[in-house]
């Protein structure tokens, strides 16, 4: 686990390429099995022991999955499947995952999610109803979504109130069970959103550490269809007037500015919950692993 922080100062422009480097260390990234499949070898886009975060997506079987989990554990890295709550059915059907994610993949890490979809397909509408079943106990490590723009999903009527009493009561639920647990969030683009949830996080007394989500190397277009389907909020106007902008309108967006600000965010306040960062690989996993490439990470086999 890499802290934000401990960065030498220089000229300005190498002490920001520092900050992005040493934010960058540790960073997880995500990858759905079929695009996973058109990957010839891990080890040549991403550092030794990087998480990947398995997206589970409607339609995509648990046999997928865990090749997935298991392909990505034999090349060195560390597989965190998704467990979409209303995606699956029962008690049942969970525990085999789980015993299918541990026995054939060595899988000891997970994100939980709802899962997006309107109506569960049975006993789990909440990642909460997962881990009240007590099955997730001998996992290492559990990661939760964090919403710094909202999520009407959670809140439909506006607000944030039902996504903070939901991570309050995962940490609670850590606090009790000793579970190492984290928030990761949405893709963000503007570091201002961050900060001032931040702020409410810790009025609120939820001091888990945050992997903030960050979209990697994409067209403008492309980040415009994601953001816009997926909800990001207020920091869409980052790609609005960047739209606006001739000169940078066919340019590729990637996410350095954002990074280095909150970099620089924690070197300010050590406090501030951002421990890590979170790729969202939208222009592809490779464009991704080049830009993290070109700000100090070294894949396992260069």
């Amino acid at each position: 686990m890499t802290l934000f922080g401990g960065r030498a100062r220089t000229a300005p422009a190498g002490a920001e390429a520092a900050a992005v480097a040493a934010a960058l260390a540790g960073f997880s990234i995500e990858v759905m099995p079929r695009t996973a499949a058109r990957v010839d070898s891990f080890r040549r886009l991403l550092p030794a022991g990087t998480r990947v975060c398995i997206a589970h997506i409607a339609g995509t079987g648990i046999a997928e999955m865990v090749a997935t989990a298991r392909r990505l554990r034999g090349e060195g890295f560390e597989p965190m499947p998704h467990l979409p709550a209303r995606a699956i059915p029962d008690r049942a059907t969970l525990a085999d995952w789980l015993a299918r994610y541990r026995g054939e993949a060595g899988v000891r890490e997970a994100l939980l999610i709802a899962g997006g979809i309107d109506r569960p397909a049975g006993a789990f509408a909440s990642s909460m109803d997962m881990l009240d079943t007590g099955l997730l106990g001998d996992f290492r490590r559990l990661h939760v979504a964090g919403h710094p723009e909202g999520s009407r999903d959670v809140d439909p009527g506006g607000g944030e109130a039902g996504a903070m009493a939901a991570l309050g009561w995962k940490q609670a639920f850590a606090a009790r069970t000793g579970a190492e647990m984290a928030i990761v969030t949405q893709f963000v683009f503007d570091p201002a959103p961050v900060v001032a949830w931040a702020g409410r996080l810790a009025a609120a007394g939820i001091g888990l550490p945050v992997h903030i989500g960050v979209a990697g190397p994409a067209k403008l277009q492309t980040l415009l269809k994601f953001a816009i389907a997926c909800g990001v909020g207020p920091s869409l106007r980052v790609l609005e007037r960047r739209a606006r902008d001739v000169t940078r309108l066919l340019m590729p967006f990637e996410p350095t500015e954002i990074v280095a600000a909150l970099a620089a965010r924690r070197e300010a306040d050590p406090a501030f919950p951002v421990e890590a960062v979170h790729i969202f690989p939208l222009g592809g996993i490779a464009a991704a692993a080049e830009w993290a490439r070109a700000h100090g990470q070294t894949p396992a086999e260069p």
